[in-house]
């Protein structure tokens, strides 16, 4: 799918330091309408570092994270609170599943749209027509969502009975309900077996062709592949490599970083 000339996140310079140790240095990484993007490296490169300055879980020590949703003015994201980031365009999944366990699938969904709802401590108490039309545009909305991902069938099954493969589709879900225009996941397929990978890789493809960029972290590396428009290496908080998928998995600093160097290199 082509993608559009402006850039939905732009990264620039992203530093981020704990210490003595530097976990992010000088990163730069953009992501367009329209398109995958995969983040891929060794483990402790630093890729969920960068999942964790981008959406505000950490404030980064250097550089600028602009978030620029279509047909909406350029937000610098340094510092800025999760659910803010949430609220202006960003949602992300976690490479630990993070649901509540003992609420229903269809309740899972509809906290997702805290962001986007307009009813305050007022409309709770009182409950005025506009709040009750609103409860009910969340449910309609979230069962939108779960038949889209696939899990309308157990809207009212708790999150904790679901399979590992429901669950993750299940943390999508929730993420698709804040409506953000970039949707960055976090080892999506971690611990899927191979029908239930090919189904998440449907998933995402008609997320992007719905209007959502994606920027995923994986380490199933058929599935990056397959899926990316472009990808970026990193090694030790760094990029190292950038381009088609084709282009990486051919780089020979890419090769040096997952294999090593040979003996007689």
């Amino acid at each position: 799918m082509p993608q559009s000339a402006q850039a939905i996140l732009e990264v620039k310079d992203l530093s981020m330091a704990f210490g003595g140790i530097q976990a992010l240095d000088n990163l730069d990484l953009d992501v367009h309408g329209g398109e995958i993007v995969a983040l891929i490296g060794p483990n402790g490169a630093g890729k969920t570092t960068f999942f964790n300055c981008v959406t505000g879980l950490y404030k980064p020590t250097g550089g600028d994270v602009l978030l620029t949703p279509p047909g909406r003015k350029t937000s610098r994201l340094n510092g800025l609170k999760p659910n803010v980031i949430a609220k202006k365009g960003m949602a992300r999944t976690f490479q630990n599943i993070r649901l509540f366990q003992n609420m229903t699938v269809l309740e899972n969904v509809m906290i997702g749209r805290h962001c986007r709802t307009r009813a305050f401590v007022f409309g709770a108490i009182f409950r005025p027509p506009q709040t009750r039309r609103e409860e009910q545009d969340i449910v309609d909305r979230s069962y939108a969502i779960l038949e889209k991902v696939g899990l309308a069938h157990v809207v009212n099954d708790f999150s904790k009975n679901l399979s590992y493969g429901q669950q993750r589709r299940l943390e999508i879900a929730r993420a698709l309900a804040t409506e953000p225009s970039l949707l960055l996941l976090d080892e999506p397929a971690a611990g899927m077996n191979p029908q239930e990978t090919h189904e998440l890789e449907q998933l995402i493809q008609r997320i992007r062709d719905e209007g959502h960029a994606v920027l995923l972290i994986e380490h199933d590396m058929k599935l990056v592949m397959s899926l990316s428009d472009r990808v970026y290496v990193m090694d030790y908080g760094k990029r190292i490599a950038a381009g088609s998928p084709e282009e990486v998995s051919a780089d020979p600093a890419v090769i040096k970083a997952y294999l090593g160097e040979s003996d007689d290199a």
